[in-house]
């Protein structure tokens, strides 16, 4: 077992650790564990083990090594669009949220909550009430707001004649 040359253990869902007894294989030219769950350290990078670059243990997003890895898997992906118009409304950057099922979902979203108000106010009667009042007080606080602080136009002012 110590003269072994070349140890793939990619692809076989392993878990856990990576035994630092491996490195004492001093004939291991070719180790791959790529693609599985390990987590923890990478064994030391004394002889051998040196000589592996970081494409020996790709895969392992949990796997903490000497040298920075590169992730397996970006975290977003940015979402490919059929045309790659240069007026995209995020300024040609890709974003990570899809606009139509955003604007589709919002939309929904408000339809629903105007329908339980209107169920609200048509089943409870002092709700009803309320809501309508505070309407109308709305309503006159509005208009007497527009009737003090909008200027008039000059040809709809009264002018007062001197007798």
């Amino acid at each position: 077992m110590l003269e072994i040359e070349s140890l793939d253990l990619s692809h076989n869902n392993l878990s856990g650790f990576i035994p630092s007894q491996l490195t004492e294989l001093t004939s291991l030219a070719s180790f791959s564990v790529t693609y599985n769950n390990l987590s923890s350290k990478c064994p030391p990078r004394v002889a051998q083990f040196a000589t592996f670059d970081e494409a020996s243990y790709q895969g392992n997003p949990f796997l903490c090594c000497t040298f920075p890895l590169q992730p397996s898997k970006p975290l977003f992906t940015p979402l490919a669009s059929d045309d790659q118009d240069d007026d995209d409304d995020d300024g040609g950057r890709g974003g990570f949220i899809d606009m139509e099922s955003f604007y589709a979902s919002s939309g929904v979203s408000f339809v629903m909550a105007l329908l339980i108000i209107a169920s609200v106010l048509y089943i409870n009667l002092y709700w009803r009430r309320v809501w309508f009042y505070y309407v109308g007080v709305t309503i006159t606080s509005c208009y007497y707001f527009v009737v003090d602080h909008l200027p008039v136009p000059v040809k709809y002012k009264v002018l007062k004649l001197q007798v």
